[in-house]
């Protein structure tokens, strides 16, 4: 069964007001031609419907209910004693209070929108940027992750630390154009399971495309983290693949890591000049230690 979105109830209202304005328009002509005349009560009627989109916009739906009701009593005891019978006059019991409505459905499927999206956007803030089928984490998750661990490395010092690492996958352009679309997205999610079986349950992985791997690892030392990395790598570049071909695909990864320095921490929060910094050391397999 599916559901209808808020925004879907918005585009119903807005429909149904522009047919409303056009049967409004058709009554007037219809009044014009019967009548050649159009005259001051007419004008007053015509420009209440206005206002009576103001207030079913912009009153609460329980006002706009009784206003409307109100109306119909009140127009009614007036069009039996003291109106001129005619189409257009006669007409205006409906149309003003079907403004009122249309506007007032309007503005709640506005509000349901806008409820609605924030609500995603609190569900985006709470849940990390994770791909279910490779669960890699993207960009945005890596910037957020790595504010959170350099915070805790400056708050805790010596008895906190993280390193970080990237995996560039060398030559992709030949390795995309070997595997095709289909085949090199099986390849990425192969790799992230590579990746998974060499680190710890508490470490974090993430793509940022242009075949570019990085591990977070927290509480991991130096000396330890590059026999880490040289594992990685091994066992990616190890990986048994074919292309489109059936042929046997031969990886070639570069692997090059950063260790937390405290008094670097103000630079930990732009991403982009950490992502700068381990692409320069994957040039050299290199360990650096500065942004």
């Amino acid at each position: 069964m599916k559901h209808k979105t808020p925004m879907r109830n918005v585009e119903l209202g807005y429909f149904l007001l522009i047919v409303l304005v056009m049967v409004q328009r058709l009554l007037i002509y219809l009044k014009i031609y019967l009548d050649s005349s159009f005259t001051a009560l007419d004008l007053g009627l015509s420009l209440s419907t206005l206002v009576a989109l103001l207030l079913g916009f912009f009153l609460p739906v329980g006002i706009s209910t009784v206003i409307v009701f109100v109306f119909l009593v009140s127009y009614f005891v007036w069009l039996s004693a003291y109106a001129p019978l005619n189409v257009l006059t006669f007409s205006w019991i409906l149309m003003i209070p079907a403004n009122i409505i249309i506007a007032a459905f309007i503005r709640s499927g506005l509000v349901r929108s806008r409820r609605f999206i924030e609500r995603l956007e609190a569900l985006k803030q709470t849940n990390p940027d994770v791909d279910l089928d490779t669960t890699l984490g993207n960009k945005e998750s890596l910037a957020e992750t790595v504010v959170k661990q350099s915070n805790l490395a400056n708050r805790y010092g010596d008895q906190y630390g993280f390193c970080m690492a990237m995996f560039k996958l060398d030559f992709l352009p030949l390795v995309r154009e070997s595997l095709g679309s289909r085949r090199y997205a099986q390849l990425l999610l192969e790799l992230s399971d590579t990746i998974q079986k060499q680190i710890r349950y508490e470490d974090y992985k993430f793509s940022i495309d242009k075949g570019r791997f990085i591990i977070l690892c927290p509480l991991t030392k130096p000396e330890h983290f590059k026999s880490l990395t040289e594992r990685i790598k091994a066992a990616m570049m190890g990986l048994t693949f074919a292309d489109k071909k059936g042929r046997p695909l031969k990886l070639v990864i570069r692997a090059g890591a950063l260790v937390f320095q405290k008094d670097q921490f103000s630079k930990y929060g732009d991403i982009d000049a950490v992502i700068a910094a381990l692409e320069r050391n994957t040039e050299t397999d290199l360990i650096g230690e500065y942004i």
